[in-house]
């Protein structure tokens, strides 16, 4: 899967017109967040990525990494092992004239795992992220108190375990949070969506911070009334068919 861009420098120009889209929409503030498109270059898969620590208004095409999906992906074999992967340290592949973003590596593993994802949105949005940093919802997600949640996947946003940013153990966190799901929220961190294209990834993790905040002022009030799993999998089996 690759999109439809006519060329490698319109995709990367795709990738910070995304980003360039964060603030005004509420999604993120400063240098924080982090995008990426799936992309061959030939016959070798891999992803375009946004740099790291670069300002989405200062980043320019060249400032986009090409990343190989064939990348060495070096897992410990224990969580501590994990835990203490260098979180600086970049991918042994790529080509660009920055530094890829810190979190190359839940990036890739997700083009590598998940067949469907064309492109991934990472973002730090306001009422996501503090929902994230709750023990209720790191225990349990956000449940079906709407049933939009099923645009995510499923019957409930889950919530990714908590491991520092830019390591191996919050990719692992991520992959295990998102099986049947296509958005996550990231234990005390934020949350990542992901979509067969950049609007989509972006529409998805626009809908996340929506539900977020619903969700947040539900709970100002009282305890909210959480749909059952089969009316869940009623709109689960009506969103499958939405739209054909």
């Amino acid at each position: 899967m690759t999109p439809a861009f006519p060329t490698e420098n319109h995709a990367r120009q795709a990738l910070i017109d995304t980003c360039l889209q964060f603030a005004p929409l509420g999604l993120n503030q400063g240098k924080s967040g982090n995008a990426s498109l799936r992309w061959h270059r030939g016959a070798e898969d891999g992803m375009l990525i946004t740099p790291s620590g670069v300002a989405y208004e200062r980043t320019q095409r060249d400032d986009i990494a090409w990343v190989p999906l064939s990348q060495a992906a070096a897992r410990a074999s224990s969580p501590e092992a994990r835990a203490a992967a260098a979180v600086l340290e970049p991918p042994a592949r790529f080509d660009g004239s920055r530094t890829p973003s810190s979190e190359w590596r839940m990036h890739l593993d997700l083009y590598r795992t998940r067949a469907d994802a064309g492109a991934v949105v990472h973002v730090h949005s306001a009422c996501a992220t503090t929902l994230a940093c709750l023990p209720s919802v790191q225990a349990h997600g956000i449940p079906a108190f709407h049933y939009m949640i099923a645009v995510a996947g499923g019957h409930d946003i889950r919530c990714a375990s908590y491991a520092t940013f830019g390591t191996q153990a919050l990719s692992d966190a991520a992959l295990a949070a998102l099986v049947d799901r296509r958005a996550c929220l990231l234990a005390n961190h934020g949350q990542i969506a992901l979509a067969a294209d950049l609007d989509g990834a972006l529409a998805l993790a626009l809908e996340v911070e929506s539900l977020s905040r619903q969700y947040l002022q539900a709970l100002q009030v009282g305890e909210p009334v959480v749909l059952d799993r089969s009316e869940m999998g009623r709109v689960l089996d009506a969103f499958a068919r939405y739209g054909r």
